[in-house]
């Protein structure tokens, strides 16, 4: 019985020292949809989102959105808040400051990074961390000249190198590519121009590293199987061989979508990472960990298509007090160390 005893508490012990050594981190991604504050900007067309608008916007429905959002981040997980949090079509710091200083997410103790980008609406992506698992070794603003062939003056990527507990650089790449507005046929080649200074931006961090660990993560205006995607960044569901230096596409072949058009969902958000995040390193995640969050107070009925769309603030100008137009996306991986 002593031995049975002994073998038991090793047992336990064991099992103690594996699960401290294992650490759940988690990344997250959302296109909240407009989260404008209610001041003009002078040198952006904001004039939308103006008290005095057809849209009515004023300071009780900014916040409004402000605590939409923070529920959506604090409902994603069961446990801890997610450690890394993308943010598309956020309008300024004032926003960034409100939604992690003023709202329900002030105990998170969140810090930010975000662009300041030549957007003609003036949106950016703003990127939420915890500073104690991630903690910011630099950041940067990379421009996507798609004026020069044409384009719109578009959203900045955002690239932030930080260090986890394990001791590894994580390079995280936040986008929101053009949008598809004009048609999505006229609109591509802007965001083949965006891809492509992406994925040298990637490359260039995975020749580099020792051991590069890449994120890419956001609204790509493209689906999967989209040439930005699949044959620029040539980012796809990753199979039986994984090579360390090659991107993987982990929302390509998922069933669902992010976004809901006239009927039909898709996937324009997507979370990619390079191979070397898929294997047996002591950062690790797989195509199983990542998911689409599709809790039901995020979701209502489509009257005119039928099923389900995503819950949005406007119904053309009609305000509801709804979320976004798009899901937000999850990512888990397991830090050892």
């Amino acid at each position: 019985m002593g031995f049975i005893r002994i073998l038991i508490c090793w047992v336990a012990w064991f099992i103690s020292l594996n699960l401290a050594a294992q650490q759940s981190f988690l990344v997250m991604e959302y296109n909240v949809e407009n989260l404008f504050d209610c001041r003009h900007d002078t040198l952006k067309n904001d004039l939308e989102f103006m008290p005095d608008s057809p849209r009515g916007w004023n300071y009780g429905k900014f916040r409004k959105k402000i605590e939409n959002i923070a529920r959506v981040i604090l409902s994603a997980s069961r446990e801890n808040v997610p450690d890394i949090i993308g943010l598309c079509e956020v309008e300024n710091e004032f926003c960034a400051k409100t939604l992690v200083g003023y709202s329900q997410l002030k105990e998170a103790g969140y810090e930010y990074v975000i662009t300041d980008s030549p957007d003609e609406r003036g949106i950016d992506v703003l990127l939420l961390y915890q500073p104690y698992t991630f903690k910011l070794l630099n950041k940067k603003f990379i421009h996507v000249p798609t004026v020069s062939i044409g384009g719109r003056p578009t959203r900045d990527i955002l690239h932030a190198s930080g260090r986890v507990v394990t001791g590894d650089t994580l390079d995280v790449f936040l986008v929101h590519f053009p949008s598809r507005s004009g048609g999505w046929r006229k609109t591509e080649k802007f965001r083949l121009m965006a891809a492509g200074i992406l994925k040298s931006a990637a490359d260039s961090v995975m020749s580099v590293r020792s051991n590069p660990n890449v994120i890419i993560m956001g609204d790509f205006n493209d689906y999967p199987q989209n040439k930005s995607i699949s044959s620029v960044l040539k980012a796809s569901r990753p199979g039986k061989d994984i090579e360390r230096n090659t991107l993987y596409n982990l929302m390509d072949g998922r069933k669902g979508g992010t976004y809901h058009y006239r009927g039909q969902w898709g996937i324009l958000d997507q979370m990619i990472v390079s191979g070397s995040l898929l294997g047996e390193g002591s950062i690790r995640t797989d195509y199983s960990k990542a998911s689409i969050i599709d809790f039901p107070f995020l979701l209502e009925e489509d009257d005119k298509y039928g099923g389900v769309t995503p819950f949005r603030m406007y119904n053309g100008m009609r305000y509801k007090g709804g979320y976004s137009d798009h899901l937000p996306i999850l990512l888990e991986f397991e830090l050892y160390h």
